[in-house]
Order: structure tokens, then C-alpha cells, then sequence
């Protein structure tokens, strides 16, 4: 039986076009974001080391922080909800809805959305959630989900999406930038005339504020938590930060390694309704403070640090595997290192156990993320749990039919990797091994297929090098 998770993967390493749009965007991301970071920057280690102490110290203390959160929050007048799953996160919006009579709500960019499938969700209820994003408005008209954390739309060109709004919007056939955007603009611009309830996105939340912080370039974001009489906000409680001060350096962090710029357009930092005596903004603010899996995580102390991300993207910019085959062979919301790391916590190991072989160990991601999250490393240790020799491996691990061949390998391959006299057997075996595959691999059954998609290096180990003795160390 043919696999599913294995087709969509051959798909799009097939799909040329898809190929050549994600291999120019990513390239220019990682660009931006170097050329960045040497002209404006003096300290950029310096500042990740600021970053990952206030993420550190956020989750140290995160329970009593989301209780000030709240506390603030209420203060100023937003209305706080608290959603273990998906599920009831939905529920609240719906029944929101319902109270208000309001059968449409229009989003400003919001993965947390996407997280809990809202969008279908509302559907489902016979209710309407509309994409103001330009990225996330493209993909919504072709019913596709987001290929990238940031950039949604990363691998359409502008003449694929100059086709999707001829035939899905019925504009005339444009393929300029500044012409595609006015024909979105404009499409937008009658959405936003009905508007009564939006929905943001929370970069950060701030304790000490009861206020949240959201990052945009397009003023959509804007339009949809100023215009409303009731906006709403889901807010991953991971994203919540002490100070505001913390907030500064992480956005400092964020934006070069999301888009390369030194900081974005809109800077929204919202804290609560309109108060009185206000002429504008909306009557009632209300925020969902979502768990989904995450104090699962938090409470894992080989996990933890993956609540870190700021979700820039970074690593997905710099990975040899994503820029090949694009967010959707992931099959999850969350695409690249960073998903392969959350969507088995978040979702499930039997629904997303996949996504951990989409890796080639190059170490880039954990070069590049800026609040260094030792992202191979976390990838590494799910593939152990993946066969179940872990301790404390995410959900739905269990339901995995348990793969004697897999564990046994590993098995043997830590005995290998401790054992001088073996790891040297295995060396020479591995030089021969090496010609022969140069020699014959097209034509040995699996590894030919291997080598469809991959160049097998040079084998340059010295079996005779001069090995450095240390002191105290027993030698086989």
C-alpha cells in the first residue's frame, strides 16, 4: 500500500515550478536577513542570549504570569477566556457569534487560527471567517492551507496569483506587484465595509501590561481589531512574556530573521476596548488564552525549549529540506523544524510522527533560530520516540504499531557509536560499502531510489590517523 505522507513528498519534489518559486524566495529571505543583521547589528549573539533568557525565564514562571496576565487584562477591560483544545477555542468564537448575531468574522494573520482550524470550523456551523492578509487571502481562494508560517503564499509567483484573482475575484490579468495589490485592496476594501467582528493575532502578550503586542505589514491586521465592535484574539499561552521590555527584544529578534527588514509597518499593541470618552476603536476586546498540548511540553524536560519560539520562521528560511518539497508535504499547520518539532506535542505522534524523517541533521535550523532552540537536537530525540525508546514521549505515541526492524537498528547503531572496536569495523565496512554503492547503487533494489534524490559523498575517514589519548580513558 502506497504512502500517503511518501506521495506528497515525491509530488512536489516533481512539481519544477513549485521548486524554482520556493528556492528564489527562500534565497532571498536568507539574504535579507544576513545583510541585515551585519549592517544594523553590533551584538546579535548578545541579543539572542537576551532573548532566550526572557522566553526562559517566561516559562519558568508562567503560571504566575498568566495569572497576572489575566489580572491586568481584566483591568483594562478585556474579556479573558481560557481554551484547553482546539475545540472549545472554537466553541467560545461561535458562541460569540451567536450572541452578537454576526455570522461573518474577517482575520488579520493569526496561526493560532490555523491551529485550531477555525475556518473550517465556522463553515461547519454555517458561518463565514474571511482571510485579510494578502498571503492568507490567496491561499483561502484556492482553498489550499498556509505553506509558511509568515509568508503564506511563499511558493505561488506573481503570475500564478495574477491567474487566481482573474479566475477566483474576476480582475483583469495582472502580474505586477503594486497591481495585484491594489486588485486585492480593493476586493478587501468591501469586506472591511461590513466589518463588525475581527479577528488578531498576539505576537507577544505582556503580564505586567494586560496588554498584547501584534506585528503586521499589510494594515489589515489593524483594520480588523480597530474597526469591530468586538475583536477577538487567540493567544498560545506560551507567547506570554513578563515585561514589555522583554516583548522589545524579542521583536528585535523576530523580524530580521522572519521578512530581513529591521521593523515591521504596524506595530499594534493593544489594550483593551474603547474607553470613555473614546470616539473609535471597539466596544468589547475579548482574548482566548489557548493550551493545546503546551504544558504538556512545558512540563517536559526535554521538550521545554521549543515553547521558545517566536515563530519567525527563520528555520524553515534555512532548511535544505523545506525549500525542496514546501510547507504542505508536511501535512501539518506548523511546516519545517519547528513543526517537526510541535506538531507531534501539539497534534499527536500518530497523527504527525512522520514529519521527524524530514530532516537531513545539517544543524542550520538551530544555527539560525534566534532564540536558539536546539532544534536537531529536540528532532533527534523525537525519532527515538518515535520507536519508543524514550520516557516521555509526546501523545498518541502509544497508538504507533511498534516497528521491530526501526528499534533494532537503533539499537545496534548506539552500540556501534560506543564501542571503539566497532565504530572502526563499521568505518572500513563503510569504505567499501561507499565504492560499491558508487559503483552498482543504481541498480540494488531501495538504494537505487535513494540515489534518486540524493549525491553519496566521498568517503574520507583515516582509519590510521594518530588517535590523541586523553587521560582516564580506557581504550579498546
Amino acid at each position: 500500500m502506497s504512502n500517503p505522507h511518501e506521495n506528497i513528498v515525491k509530488q512536489k519534489l516533481n512539481d519544477a515550478q513549485l521548486r524554482e518559486n520556493l528556492t528564489n524566495a527562500m534565497h532571498t529571505l536568507q539574504r535579507n536577513r544576513k545583510n541585515l543583521i551585519r549592517r544594523r547589528f553590533n551584538e546579535w549573539e548578545g541579543l539572542r542570549e537576551r532573548g532566550k533568557k526572557a522566553k526562559n525565564n517566561a516559562l519558568s514562571n508562567l503560571g504566575e504570569l498568566l495569572v497576572r496576565f489575566e489580572d491586568n487584562a481584566t483591568k483594562n477591560g478585556f474579556k479573558v477566556h481560557w481554551a484547553s483544545t482546539p475545540q472549545e477555542a472554537c466553541e467560545i468564537i461561535h458562541t460569540l457569534m451567536i450572541e452578537k448575531n454576526i455570522g461573518k468574522i474577517l482575520k488579520g494573520k493569526s496561526m493560532a487560527s490555523e491551529e485550531i482550524h477555525l475556518n473550517h470550523y465556522l463553515k461547519h456551523k454555517g458561518m463565514e471567517a474571511i482571510e485579510t492578509d494578502l498571503g492568507e487571502l490567496i491561499i483561502q481562494l484556492i482553498d489550499e492551507p498556509p505553506v509558511h508560517i509568515v509568508v503564506p503564499a511563499i511558493h505561488k509567483n506573481r503570475y500564478e496569483i495574477g491567474e487566481i484573482f482573474h479566475e477566483k475575484l474576476g480582475a483583469a490579468k495582472e502580474s505586477e506587484p503594486e497591481k495585484l495589490n491594489a486588485i486585492a485592496r480593493t476586493h478587501m476594501r468591501e469586506e472591511f465595509k461590513t466589518l463588525k467582528m475581527g479577528l488578531g493575532g498576539v505576537n507577544f502578550a505582556i503580564a505586567n501590561e494586560g496588554a498584547v503586542w501584534m506585528l503586521e505589514n499589510e494594515g489589515n491586521g489593524r483594520m480588523c481589531t480597530t474597526i469591530p465592535d468586538v475583536t477577538v484574539h487567540i493567544c498560545g499561552i506560551e507567547k506570554v512574556v513578563e515585561r514589555f521590555e522583554d516583548a522589545v527584544t524579542l521583536d528585535t529578534l523576530l523580524i530580521p530573521s522572519a521578512t530581513g527588514q529591521f521593523i515591521t509597518n504596524y506595530n499594534n499593541i493593544i489594550s483593551g476596548p474603547r474607553k470613555d470618552g473614546e470616539l473609535d476603536g471597539p466596544m468589547e476586546c475579548h482574548i482566548i488564552m489557548l493550551d493545546n498540548h503546551r504544558t504538556d511540553m512545558l512540563v517536559n524536560e526535554e521538550y521545554y525549549e521549543a515553547l521558545r519560539c517566536i515563530r519567525c520562521g527563520a528555520c524553515m528560511n534555512f532548511c535544505p529540506v523545506y525549500d525542496k518539497i514546501g510547507g504542505h508535504s508536511y501535512q501539518t499547520v506548523y511546516p519545517g523544524p519547528i513543526g517537526e518539532v510541535i506538531s507531534p506535542w501539539l497534534f499527536g505522534m500518530d497523527k504527525h510522527g512522520d514529519v521527524v524523517s524530514l530532516c537531513s541533521m545539517c544543524g542550520r535550523c538551530g544555527e539560525v533560530c534566534p532564540v536558539q532552540i536546539p532544534l536537531p537536537d529536540l528532532i533527534r530525540k523525537l525519532r527515538r520516540d518515535k520507536v519508543k525508546q524514550g520516557k516521555n514521549p509526546p501523545t498518541g505515541t502509544k497508538n504507533l504499531d511498534s516497528n521491530i526492524t526501526e528499534a533494532m537498528i537503533f539499537k545496534n547503531y548506539a552500540k556501534v557509536q560506543t564501542s571503539g572496536f566497532m565504530f572502526r569495523t563499521a568505518m572500513k565496512g563503510a569504505m567499501l560499502g561507499n565504492g560499491m554503492v558508487k559503483k552498482f547503487g543504481n541498480s540494488i533494489p531501495v538504494i537505487n531510489k535513494w540515489l534518486e534524490f540524493k549525491d553519496l559523498m566521498d568517503f574520507d575517514y583515516d582509519l590510521h590517523k594518530e588517535v590523541q589519548k586523553i587521560p582516564g580513558v580506557i581504550y579498546e
